[in-house]
């Protein structure tokens, strides 16, 4: 097997445990979000901490500690907890399909922040993949007689939190590590709190949560590495499709398996969305052969001068 096509399978592998891990977090219902969300923390930066020991990368956390993107990086700390949160509790409390429509919505949303905070060009199938998907909002919107907030939450804020990272020099993975480090002791907090203080804990007080909750780290790490491996050899629409196999399996296990509710106004507004990725992929893939194109004439005008 090439290393290319190892991470195209290793993307497609990331994305297929995104894609069912809301099935993990709503079999831990009983466990509530907020507790949730402390031990993705804790166990993520665990996780991260160990990846770095193992690539000797640990001195690197001390340069993004007291390097100058350090409020980017206390920033995108907020941003992804927020993201968490409000993730986790979509799932526990029969959200999924909601959820798995905002990260259909992302990468739309972030083409939009582009353009209005990077001064970035918008192409016509762009606009009309854009405005395809406020279509669909607003659809859903009148549909079910209430904004679809978690959905756009999800999208917003990951929206965000790519838009805060894209261009910062810090090493990807000490980045990463470092958020989470900036959140453990809140969460380590809450968990005292929560079993010293309240004695309502699952740590530690039932068997199956007690092994289950650390599982949150390599959840959460274990895809992150393959699928930032794998961008480092694929090509980017590739990269960009595989993407859409995390909703697509996400919605798919809240309708088919975990039983939330799916109505006609849920699959119209998904037929929007599909068709606005269309042609957002579609556009996205012209875009890359129309530059490799011409870095392909550049190359060859100047080895025709010499």
């Amino acid at each position: 097997m090439t290393a290319s096509r190892k991470a195209v399978f290793g993307v497609l592998f990331a994305c297929v445990i995104w894609g069912v891990a809301p099935m993990y977090y709503r079999y831990l219902s009983r466990v509530p979000a907020a507790e949730m969300l402390a031990h993705r923390t804790l166990w993520s930066a665990v996780t991260f901490g160990l990846l770095m020991l193992a690539q000797g990368k640990i001195a690197l956390l001390g340069r993004a500690f007291t390097g100058k993107e350090l409020p980017r990086i206390v920033l995108t700390a907020v941003l992804i907890s927020f993201n968490w949160g409000v993730f986790i509790w979509a799932i526990q409390n029969g959200h999924a399909v909601e959820a798995g429509l905002g990260y259909y919505i992302f990468p739309l949303v972030a083409v939009v922040l582009g353009v209005l905070t990077l001064g970035e060009t918008m192409s016509r199938l762009q606009g009309a993949a854009i405005a395809l998907t406020a279509a669909a909002t607003g659809l859903l919107t009148w549909g079910l007689g209430v904004a679809p907030w978690i959905a756009l939450s999800l999208a917003a804020s990951f929206a965000a939190y790519s838009r805060t990272k894209k261009g910062m020099v810090t090493d990807a993975t000490a980045s990463v590590t470092l958020e989470v480090l900036l959140l453990v002791p809140f969460a380590l907090a809450y968990l005292v709190y929560l079993h010293l203080g309240q004695g309502l804990g699952s740590f530690g007080r039932e068997i199956e949560a007690s092994w289950m909750l650390p599982l949150t780290g390599i959840i959460t790490a274990g895809p992150l590495i393959l699928f930032s491996a794998g961008a480092q050899t694929i090509r980017l629409s590739t990269l960009g499709l595989a993407q859409y196999l995390n909703p697509t399996l996400q919605v798919a296990c809240a309708a088919l398996i975990m039983g939330d509710r799916f109505t006609l106004w849920h699959g119209m507004a998904l037929g929007l969305i599909w068709a606005a990725l269309a042609l957002y992929s579609a556009e996205s893939w012209r875009q890359d052969r129309q530059a490799a194109s011409a870095l392909s004439k550049a190359g060859t005008s100047c080895a025709t001068l010499k």
